[in-house]
């Protein structure tokens, strides 16, 4: 006789045999063993489907996606879905909708519950073969399906999106007590908060999402209690937050978990966890985290530089469309901070910024590409379009760059009315358009000449610390130019202009020093700034000096220190230079007369 176990199994094969046909007990018998014996459990599931059991092949389907009682196979489920779903079966459709947003091979792992958390639609995401079958389930009372239908209606193509029903969707959802819902609920009543009481009942919504587990609601949450969105600021809240949306895998909250534990801020400062969470973040794919990473090690700060690293991280950051990063990367290639100067590699990154729309990087990259220090064979990037469209949009830098292209011919005929146009409109915010501005209102171009303008927009200028602008200011009220004329208020700004190194300033320090002006005249003064400026190569200024050094003036006559500034004037192009170094001496200067006759 066979065993008690041989027999058993027997008895078990014959009732699944007799199982088969029926679809009813199929269905009942495979989710009495599912458990059990999920291998016989599938094939009963499937002999239900075949007989137009809907929900049988639905459960097939959810076999196939997570591997139970046979390997993984997302296009297999994603068949038996589609079985399903066209007998109206709402979750297979719901189903649907999820793999033609995210993609067979992530959907045994979204599982929807990911949605707005851990998961993004894939760059393959049909928006338009996900909607139907979204708005079926939802339309048939599908809580979850309600929030992915809202979900598309918010986040697809523009030509799908209807932000309105979208918000009464993601409120149906959110009455059923769908956390989904409930999170997309919330998200919407912030973006419509005017009101306190608005921002509170956003707030009540993102509480029960959270409440329910998703990290996405952590997160909002405790970007809401660090920058006092909807309530009152709270660090120490802000950590918690992040911290339990961290720990689920969230790549935007171990960012500003990291942010928030390397800067002290919410509780005690800790390097090694705050640097840990951000690298955790950036490997996991957070473009943010990413470039925090890389910010932090290119400045002096909570850990010391490393440029290497920051150039690492923003590299990361920027092959991940983060265009602020990006940037960075490029400056560190142009100016060889910490890595090896490469105008052609800062090129490339700046561009991908620039093209990223990101305007301070589209103005980096004009200034490289007009220095001509690329060797790289690129096509001139459209400068002048991007700064046509920032400054049509309002944008201050914009509308200063866009006048640069007008005033210098670049990508676009020369047009000096046109730039100067462009220029006043900049000159309210941006202080290089007011040098700009002052300029071409001094020379007439563009505009009629007006000095007493020309001398409002430099004195803007320089107020705001313009080293240029300072010294244009000052040489203004030593000529009386728009200007009332005043060498004492002339002196204040070229002393301002010192600090920066300006050669220029130095010797016109050391000429208001030297007579002829209101300032008592000081040769020791004068000789002191002429020394300044003529060190720092300015030709006149070294004329000057030598001049002081051969008659004694502000000090010891010493002509071996006059041969060595008139052989420098000489050298900086001074023509009077080479004659007065030679009446230095009378040999060299008889000889000179010899020769010239």
């Amino acid at each position: 006789m066979p065993a008690p176990m041989a027999r058993l199994n027997i008895l078990a094969k014959l009732l699944d045999r007799f199982a088969t046909r029926s679809p009813k007990f199929a269905r009942a018998r495979a989710e009495h063993i599912a458990d059990t014996a999920p291998e016989r459990a599938l094939v009963l599931f499937a002999a239900a489907a075949q007989a137009g059991d809907a929900e049988a092949a639905f459960i097939v389907g959810e076999h196939y996606l997570e591997g139970k009682g046979t390997q993984h196979h997302a296009s297999e489920a994603a068949r038996w879905y589609q079985h399903a779903a066209k007998a109206g079966h709402a979750g297979a459709q719901c189903r649907l909708a999820q793999l033609y947003l995210f993609g067979l091979p992530k959907a045994a792992t979204v599982h929807w519950a990911g949605l707005f958390a851990t998961a993004e639609a894939s760059e393959e995401a049909d928006y338009h073969a996900a909607l139907p079958w979204a708005r079926r389930a939802a339309e048939a009372g599908m809580a979850d399906a309600q929030a992915l239908f809202a979900y598309i209606l918010t986040a697809g193509p523009e030509a799908l999106r209807d932000p309105e029903a979208a918000f009464n969707w993601y409120r149906k959802s959110a009455e059923q007590n769908c956390p989904q819902g409930r999170l997309g609920y919330g998200i919407a009543l912030m973006l419509r908060a005017d009101t306190a009481e608005k921002s509170t009942a956003a707030r009540d919504q993102l509480m029960r999402a959270a409440e329910a587990g998703l990290p996405a609601a952590h997160y909002l949450l405790g970007f809401g209690a660090e920058r006092a969105v909807g309530t009152t600021a709270n660090e120490a809240l802000a950590r918690h937050h992040y911290q339990i949306a961290s720990e689920a895998g969230l790549g935007l909250a171990q960012a500003r978990l990291g942010l928030l534990l390397l800067e002290g801020r919410g509780g005690p400062t800790d390097l090694l966890n705050g640097e840990s969470w951000l690298r955790r973040g950036a490997l996991g794919g957070d473009a943010e985290a990413a470039a925090l990473l890389g910010d932090m090690y290119a400045r002096d700060g909570a850990l010391p530089p490393n440029y290497v690293e920051a150039a690492r991280w923003f590299r990361v950051a920027a092959e991940r469309g983060h265009k602020a990063a990006a940037r960075a990367l490029g400056m560190l290639y142009l100016n060889g901070t910490g890595i090896g100067r490469n105008p052609d590699e800062a090129a490339v990154w700046l561009r991908y910024a620039a093209e990223a729309g990101d305007l301070r990087a589209q103005a980096d990259l004009a200034a490289l590409l007009q220095s001509g220090n690329v060797s790289l064979a690129v096509d001139q990037p459209p400068l002048h379009e991007w700064f046509e469209r920032a400054a049509n949009q309002g944008d201050p830098i914009g509308a200063f760059n866009y006048a640069v292209c007008l005033a210098e011919g670049i990508g676009v005929p020369r047009d000096d009315a046109c730039a100067a146009s462009w220029l006043k409109r900049a000159a309210e915010d941006v202080v290089d358009a007011q040098f700009w501005y002052a300029k071409m209102l001094s020379e007439g171009r563009g505009a009629e000449m007006d000095e007493a303008g020309a001398a409002y927009w430099f004195a803007r200028a320089a107020a705001a610390g313009m080293t240029e602008a300072q010294v244009a200011l000052a040489e203004r009220h030593v000529d009386g130019r728009g200007v009332a004329r005043d060498h004492h208020l002339a002196k204040s700004w070229f002393l301002r202009a010192v600090p920066a190194g300006h050669a220029g300033a130095m010797f016109a320090l050391g000429a208001l020093y030297a007579g002829g002006h209101d300032l008592e005249t000081d040769l020791d003064a004068a000789r002191h700034w002429f020394t300044e400026a003529a060190t720092r190569r300015h030709p006149i200024a070294a004329l000057m000096l030598a001049r002081y050094a051969a008659r004694g003036l502000g000090g010891p006559r010493d002509i071996e220190t006059a041969r060595h500034w008139y052989s420098q004037a000489a050298a900086l192009g001074v023509p009077e230079a080479a004659s007065e170094l030679a009446e230095l001496d009378p040999l060299r200067a008889q000889a000179a007369r010899v020769a010239g006759s």
